[in-house]
C-alpha cells in the first residue's frame, strides 16, 4: 500500500538504541524523530560511528529499537517487510549468478513465474545500464557495475521504499560522482522513496531533497535541512554558491 500524497510513508518517533557491551550499555542513537514524505530523496550524513548505519537497518526492519517507534506505511515496523528494498556498500552478489540472474533471484525467491520475472529484469538491466552485460559474472564487473547489479536487484520487487547504506562508499572519487548522477537518473524514472546514508557532505547535498545530518555518538538529529536546489541537477551544480552554502550548513552542524 503506497501513502497518500499528504500523509508521510515513514514516521520516526523518539527512536533510541543502545547495545550492551563490557562496560554497560552503549547508546548508539538518542530521541530521534523525523518523517518522510512518498517519493522524497533524503540523505544522512554524520561522522564515523554516529549510528547512520544503525539507523537504516533499524528503518529496514533488520534491528529493533531500544526504544521509539516506526511507522512504515501507517503501521508499526516490526521486521522487513515487502514494501522495502536494501542496498548496502557491498554489493553482495551471488557470484556464481549472472547480472540477469542476480537481479532476478528476489522474484525466484517469491516464486514469481519466469516470464514475468524475465521481462521485468531485462527492463531493469536497460534502466541500470547494463543492456549487452546480462550474461556477465560478478567477477567481471567493476566496482560501480556491481552496485548498479544491486539496485536494480533492490527494484525488482516494486519497493515503497528504497534504503541505501553507503553504496558507493568502495568506490573512487570519479567513479562515485558519476554513480550519483545515474543514481538521480534512475530515481527520476522510478521515484521510489529513498534514503541514503552517506558520510560525504556534497554527495548528500548533490542528490537530496532533504538531508539529515546526525551528531557523533550518541547519535541525535542535529539539523533537518531542505535543499532547495533545482532538478533535475548537473554536475556544474556542485560549483554554485546556493550549493556551497549548503555544504557550509552542513559542516557547522556536525562540529
Amino acid at each position: 500500500m503506497n501513502s497518500s500524497s499528504d500523509s508521510p510513508i515513514l514516521e520516526v518517533h523518539n527512536l533510541g538504541v543502545a547495545f550492551l557491551n563490557g562496560q554497560g550499555p552503549l547508546q548508539a542513537l538518542e530521541e530521534i524523530s523525523f518523517n518522510i514524505q512518498a517519493r522524497q530523496f533524503v540523505c544522512i550524513v554524520g561522522p564515523s560511528g554516529s549510528g547512520k548505519s544503525t539507523l537504516l537497518r533499524i528503518l529496514g526492519g533488520l534491528l529493533s529499537p531500544t526504544n521509539g517507534e516506526v511507522i512504515f506505511n501507517g503501521s508499526p515496523l516490526k521486521g522487513p517487510r515487502q514494501g522495502v528494498g536494501m542496498v548496502f556498500q557491498n554489493a553482495n552478489l551471488m557470484p556464481w549468478r549472472t547480472v540477469i540472474e542476480n537481479i532476478a533471484l528476489p522474484l525466484e525467491v517469491q516464486g514469481v513465474s519466469v516470464q514475468e520475472t524475465q521481462s521485468l529484469a531485462k527492463e531493469l538491466v536497460t534502466l541500470v545500464g547494463l543492456s549487452g552485460f546480462e550474461d556477465w559474472l560478478p567477477r567481471d564487473l567493476s566496482g560501480g557495475m556491481a552496485q548498479r547489479v544491486a539496485i536494480a536487484r533492490a527494484l525488482i520487487h516494486d519497493p515503497d521504499l528504497l534504503l541505501l547504506d553507503e553504496p558507493f562508499g568502495a568506490l573512487d572519487a570519479l567513479t562515485r560522482e558519476r554513480m550519483g548522477s545515474e543514481l538521480l537518473r534512475i530515481w527520476r524514472v522510478h521515484r521510489k522513496t529513498v534514503i541514503m546514508v552517506t558520510h560525504n557532505i556534497s554527495e548528500a547535498v548533490f542528490l537530496a531533497d532533504r538531508v539529515l545530518a546526525i551528531s557523533p555518538q550518541p547519535g541525535q538529529l542535529r539539523l533537518d535541512m531542505e535543499v532547495n536546489l533545482p532538478r533535475p541537477r548537473q554536475d556544474i551544480d556542485r560549483y554554485s554558491a546556493d550549493f556551497v552554502a549548503l555544504t557550509h550548513n552542513l559542516r557547522d552542524a556536525l562540529r
